[in-house]
């Protein structure tokens, strides 16, 4: 999960939270949560605490903004439209390059170690292959957790969690930068071709969304990589939507799915979706297809090194006749049954696992690198030695050559058997991941794993999928599940082989995508992959029926893994479902318990502002129309102001020596909107005490349309539109407006409307919401 620094124990020593470090318990949060509503967030990001901001997605309609976009000519418009198509063609090219790449180093460093292990093997140097298999492993694996330590914290995990928070709104720093993407790309490959139960189909994930916001923004400022003609998608805004391309593209590239890359997205990670953005993500997607189309083409060339065939994991069952009888009806409602029950067991013990590496990594980076090797070692043991277990099994002289298999990919490993004999389990644990996906997939061969060699899959399967995610290497969900979920599916099939017409390896595939669901609550994004992957559209009536059971089980347990993990480092993502007691609160009985609201003027002095900005973090000020200055004049709301534009403001010393508004030309001579969508630095600028004098004039600078809400409204319906329309600042005004009266009475942000943290200010509506 990451370590907490000692900058994160700091900040909670300056809480006054010492005392819960040292009662951490195996239930308790990882991050410490304040009983206010206006508390800066904070939030567990790669290897330290982290500030947590929002993001600003809202168009600001200042009357900068609208002169830009009245006076855009045609060759304008035309040119930022092509540039975001051009945008999601690179994403997909990018993306399917550089996936192609990570298949084929995993497929050859993997198959060049194991084929030396098997004949150390066959030449019964059986110790000398352990040490070779394990020294291997322990090499690969220090390679790609010393660059997650040293290098990109960040970069470890599969990093869908913190996309998911971001497409939500929560600025997560550090997570999409050069560095991350290079560790990304050679961690992935380490880590996979070490044997660690886990796959590069997250980690592609994270690097497609790296890839998308390298090139949202110009290129990287850290290393001067920048390309100015880029200016207009330097914002928040567009950054999304890139991003989500490249989620797409990330998903299609690890199961060579465009349709179900594009579903995932919409699915899982997007909370914002319009139907621009569901062409782009497709065209992203189609590219990356074409791109790994190219490269299994040159791979059967033999051009890819000796195991070079795509790495991807292609299963086509397209020649398969797909039966339905009524005996199948039990054995499949079995299999999604247990793919929610074991999905919701997993939920709850992965975040205890989590908890405890949590705290062996507050150790430090030599801690984090050790567990990462002790887990390998872990690995490397038990996936040599196991195979020694089984007994070896006669070959079906049907097979032909095909039975045993020495050399590369195959159905039947003669490991350490006699010749016409094969080693089944170590079909499934002598393989690089993607050969034991499609062995243990392979249909036809009905009676080709023992029930003893499949419960000890799925046994350590099960261990390792356990322990090894959340170690510091870049690492993925989906190749777990698959391989544990197939191979409880491949057991129902055995437990019912006199009943069933449906072939066990489609058992197998039933199996995997069951688990996903339970675990990741996924399902219609998770059955188009299967379908993509299979090519056989038969298998959509059951595939839809065993998602459907296993989500539902799943839901009645626990939240799905992304969500546990989103809770447990702290971000604050938004639940698309508000609480049922949100309906009985309303907004302004939020505000009555919030600080009071800082207005500015549409004129306001330097001075004022200066003080505004030291003595605060918010990120959003009202600016109010004082209208004439008598006791009965109405004081109404021009708009909202960004922390960001009042930097802007300063450092440009953009003054005036009297109060008065300024003529559109004269703003426009010093700014323009798209550099006030660019992110300001932080407030670093001298000024003289002539300049704390002088005045500055709002009025070009202020949002004019911001979404307000009246006092009487609940808390569950503002939520539904802060999260709808990705605010970051939500104004409540009264129900009454009159003289004396505030024009605005309180501001809405992400926290405010946390369940948590409403419940800590109002713990009545706790009680309440626990009897419901």
């Amino acid at each position: 999960m990451g370590e907490t620094s000692r900058e994160a124990m700091e900040t909670k020593e300056e809480r006054g939270d010492m005392h819960d470090l040292e009662s951490d318990t195996l239930h308790a949060p990882l991050l410490q949560r304040r009983n206010t509503l206006s508390a800066s967030h904070l939030a567990l990001v790669g290897a330290k605490v982290s500030h947590i901001e929002s993001l600003d997605y809202e168009i600001n309609e200042g009357d900068l903004f609208k002169h830009d976009w009245r006076n855009r000519t045609n060759i304008e418009v035309l040119q930022y439209v092509s540039l975001k198509w051009g945008m999601a063609f690179l994403v997909g090219l990018l993306t399917g390059v550089i996936a192609s790449a990570i298949n084929l180093a995993i497929e050859n460093i993997a198959g060049y170690k194991m084929l030396t292990m098997v004949n150390l093997v066959r030449e019964r140097r059986y110790w000398a292959g352990f040490w070779y298999f394990t020294g291997v492993n322990f090499a690969l694996t220090a390679f790609a957790a010393t660059l997650c330590v040293l290098f990109a914290p960040t970069a470890a995990g599969p990093g869908i969690p913190e996309i998911k928070a971001y497409l939500n709104g929560v600025d997560t720093p550090n997570m999409y930068g050069a560095n991350v993407l290079i560790v990304k790309i050679f961690g992935s490959i380490g880590a996979v071709a070490a044997g660690l139960d886990l796959g590069k189909e997250g980690p592609l994930v994270h690097i497609g969304a790296c890839i998308s916001s390298l090139l949202s923004q110009g290129g990287s400022e850290k290393y001067r990589l920048n390309w100015k003609w880029l200016k207009y998608f330097k914002n928040d805004r567009d950054r999304r939507d890139l991003i989500t391309c490249g989620a797409s593209a990330g998903v299609c590239a690890a199961f060579r799915s465009p349709i179900g890359g594009v579903l995932f997205s919409l699915e899982e990670v997007a909370t914002w979706w319009r139907n621009a953005l569901l062409w782009r993500s497709f065209f992203s997607t189609a590219i990356v297809v074409v791109v790994l189309r190219g490269f299994i083409e040159l791979c059967n060339s033999g051009k890819c090194g000796l195991f070079g065939r795509g790495g991807l994991i292609l299963f086509d069952v397209s020649d398969v006749t797909v039966t339905y009888h009524i005996n199948d009806l039990l054995p499949i409602t079995i299999v999604g049954i247990l793919g929610g029950v074991l999905g919701g067991i997993y939920n709850i013990l992965l975040p205890k696992v989590l908890r405890v590496y949590n705290l062996i990594n507050e150790k430090g980076r030599l801690a984090k690198l050790l567990l990462a090797l002790g887990v390998c070692l872990f690995t490397s043991v038990a996936l040599y030695f196991l195979p020694f277990l089984a007994p070896c099994m006669p070959c079906d002289e049907s097979l032909g050559s095909a039975c045993p298999t020495n050399g590369r990919s195959g159905n039947f490993k003669q490991f350490n058997c006699p010749n016409g004999y094969y080693n089944d389990l170590a079909t499934l644990l002598h393989a690089t991941n993607d050969d034991a996906v499609r062995n243990i997939f392979s249909t036809s061969t009905p009676n080709e794993f023992r029930t003893a060699s499949l419960l000890i899959f799925f046994g350590i399967y099960c261990i390792l999928g356990l322990i090894t995610f959340g170690i510091a290497v870049p690492s993925g969900l989906f190749l777990p599940i698959i391989l544990m979920g197939s191979a409880y599916g491949r057991l129902i099939a055995k437990a019912f082989s006199a009943y069933i017409h449906i072939d066990p390896g489609l058992y197998a595939v039933l199996g995997a995508a069951a688990l996903m669901a339970g675990i990741m609550r996924m399902t219609v994004s998770v059955c188009i992959i299967f379908l993509e992957l299979t090519n056989n559209l038969l298998l959509l009536p059951i595939m839809m029926f065993v998602l459907l059971i296993s989500k539902s089980i799943g839901d009645g347990m626990n939240p799905s893994i992304y969500e546990i993990i989103l809770d447990m480092k702290g971000l604050p993502f938004l639940d698309a479902n508000p609480e049922p007691w949100m309906r009985n609160l309303t907004v302004g009985e939020l505000a009555v318990v919030k600080e009071s609201v800082i207005y500015l003027e549409v004129v306001e002095k330097v001075s004022r502002i200066v003080e505004v900005l030291r003595s605060t973090t918010h990120n959003g000020f009202p600016v109010i129309d004082q209208g004439s200055n008598s006791e009965n004049s109405v004081k109404e709301i021009h708009g909202l102001v960004l922390r960001s534009h009042l930097i802007k403001i300063l450092s440009k010393k953009w003054f005036l020596k009297e109060r008065r508004r300024t003529e559109d030309w004269e703003v426009r001579e010093r700014f323009s909107s798209v550099e006030l969508a660019e992110k300001a630095v932080k407030l670093e600028v001298d000024l003289t005490d002539e300049e704390l004098e002088m005045y500055v004039d709002l009025h070009p600078f202020t949002n004019t349309t911001p979404y307000t809400v009246v006092e009487t409204m609940s808390v569950a319906k503002a939520m539904v539109l802060f999260r709808q329309v990705g605010l970051r600042h939500l104004l409540i005004v009264p129900k009454y407006q009159g003289p004396g009266l505030d024009p605005v009475i309180g501001i809405l942000t992400r926290q405010d409307l946390r369940a948590h943290n409403i419940l800590n200010v109002f713990p009545e509506l706790a009680h309440k919401a626990h009897k419901n």
